[in-house]
């Protein structure tokens, strides 16, 4: 099985202050490893699309990230304030590729580690008074996911302002900002197309079995704290 090197629990810092050429080997951005083996969440989702996903797909943003930090950090030293400006797409389209997916694999689980199971507790009590029950949730954010035009992602976040929980969507990869993230779901193609074809509505109906609520519960945790 594959190990994980560390737990994201917050949305990992893009560009610091302190990146630079010199330190790019200590400061760059790097793939997390899976806390599970690529076959480990089907036949809910297949070790084809999960190795795609993970290996190509958020290696990819990992990989562009890089460059654009490198690439900011050198205009930043010219005070070229133009491509500073012209990085910024880059920099939130693959940033937020690489922190939506960092949340992305802990929500998951395979069923014998706990995938599927129902919530409990304070999370479980903060959905059913924001939307009657633990059902009534699932229905609304799928129905909402599948809804997302073109790419993007479902959210459960919460809202500091509120103390509440609530559903939200994003469009290609913009991490949730307005809310902190709890639970995201990925509704890219690249996340279910090769098992579920297009039909978007089976891949939201299935993923229910693999979310990791405990994952969940900690972040909820976090934030109401």
């Amino acid at each position: 099985m594959l190990s994980i090197t560390r737990r994201i629990v917050s949305k990992p810092a893009l560009c610091g202050r302190a990146f630079s050429i010199a330190a790019a080997f200590r400061g760059k951005h790097t793939l997390p490893d899976l806390p599970y083996d690529y076959n480990a969440l089907e036949p809910f989702i297949s070790a084809e699309i999960m190795q795609l996903h993970h290996a190509k797909h958020h290696q990819t943003y990992v990989n562009n990230l890089n460059v654009a930090c490198e690439q900011e950090y050198e205009a930043t030293q010219k005070n070229d304030i133009k491509t500073q400006i012209a990085l910024q797409g880059a920099l939130k389209f693959n940033g937020g590729g690489h922190i939506n997916h960092s949340i992305f694999w802990t929500n998951l689980a395979p069923q014998k580690q706990g995938g599927g199971e129902p919530p409990k507790g304070a999370l479980l009590n903060a959905i059913n008074q924001e939307f009657g029950s633990l059902d009534e949730f699932q229905k609304k954010f799928s129905a909402q996911s599948a809804a997302v035009q073109g790419s993007g992602w479902g959210w459960l976040g919460f809202n500091k302002a509120t103390k509440r929980v609530e559903i939200a969507t994003t469009a290609n990869q913009d991490p949730l900002t307005t809310l902190v993230p709890l639970l995201g779901v990925d509704v890219w193609e690249h996340a279910y197309y090769l098992q579920y074809k297009n039909v978007r509505p089976d891949y939201l109906k299935a993923i229910w079995s693999v979310v990791n609520w405990k994952n969940v519960a900690e972040r909820y945790a976090a934030a109401s704290a």
